[in-house]
């Protein structure tokens, strides 16, 4: 009797096998400068290579799936945050939003909160190396939910760690913290992260949540609007920002990125600015670009 996989279960065993395959180079590599391993240099790079294969066909595999999907009207939501914030990696500028299709990224946005009482800190070229997240004005800000919803997956446990806002952190990030994390798959990658069913195949992932600041556990009901969690920096993170997208499943290493649109927001542009007013208050929801919807929640 033939056991038929899913293709969500096919590609959870896959991403599996691709990360052990690249766990077994590293570690076989590190102990190489300890003693001599007893079997030809040569053999010692076969992990690399079946690893490389397989996460390209892994990649083709998902790139030929999101184009034999049908097209699917952006959903809309409430955006995930109030005050004052500006978007980096949008969906509005490039598809997919980050580079890669990977954990349901496709159509994921990056935000980070604005003030003039404590700006954002500069990029610098050298110093200061790092800082503390505390120094952004989006550490600690509310996360909310975007729609009425039940709490599938929930973890606050990761640090915050400090920021990679100069040159050579940036560099240690992309080319060996990133690496790293990614042997782990989703969890490490998005950090603190939270994930909400909301219904009709469509769930909502906020990633890169404070450490403790989780409000709901899974099983949970939530509202919209509702606070779920703090901004934070943890996971692979340059600066404390919200990591939101929606996706047709709940685990972010299987499922495929689903478009959104927000509220009286739309999706900002790169750079773009957008102020949302408080839950249950009338106001109006504002972006630099003059768009603007009246809002009540």
């Amino acid at each position: 009797m033939s056991v038929r996989r899913s293709p969500r279960r096919v590609r959870r065993i896959a991403g599996l096998v691709h990360r052990a395959l690249w766990l077994l180079f590293l570690v076989q590599t590190l102990v190489s400068f300890a003693v001599d391993l007893p079997y030809p240099y040569v053999v010692g790079w076969l992990p690399a290579a079946a690893a490389g294969g397989l996460g390209l066909g892994l990649g083709l595999t998902r790139r030929r799936q999101i184009r034999a999907l049908p097209e699917r009207a952006p959903v809309e939501v409430l955006p995930p945050v109030t005050g004052r914030w500006s978007a980096l990696n949008s969906p509005a500028d490039r598809v997919p939003s980050h580079g890669t299709h990977q954990y349901a990224q496709t159509h994921a946005i990056d935000i980070t909160a604005e003030s003039d009482e404590r700006p954002r800190p500069a990029p610098a070229l050298i110093w200061p190396l790092v800082r503390r997240g505390t120094a952004f004005p989006a550490f600690g800000a509310p996360v909310r939910a975007v729609a009425a919803g039940t709490v599938t997956s929930a973890e606050d446990g990761l640090r915050d760690h400090l920021s990679r806002t100069s040159l050579p952190a940036v560099l240690y990030m992309l080319f060996v913290e990133s690496g790293v994390r990614a042997l782990f798959g989703a969890r490490l990658v998005t950090g603190n992260h939270l994930v909400l069913d909301l219904g009709d195949g469509t769930y909502a992932m906020y990633g890169h949540l404070r450490r403790g600041s989780l409000t709901v556990r899974p099983g949970d009901r939530v509202t919209a609007g509702q606070v779920l969690a703090d901004c934070g920096n943890s996971g692979s993170s340059s600066e404390p920002h919200v990591h939101f997208q929606l996706m047709d499943g709940p685990d972010a290493d299987t499922a495929l990125g689903v478009p959104f649109t927000w509220s009286g927001v739309g999706v900002p542009r790169n750079g773009e600015t957008f102020e949302v007013p408080l839950p249950g208050a009338e106001g109006v929801a504002t972006t630099a670009g003059g768009r603007s919807a009246r809002l009540t929640a």
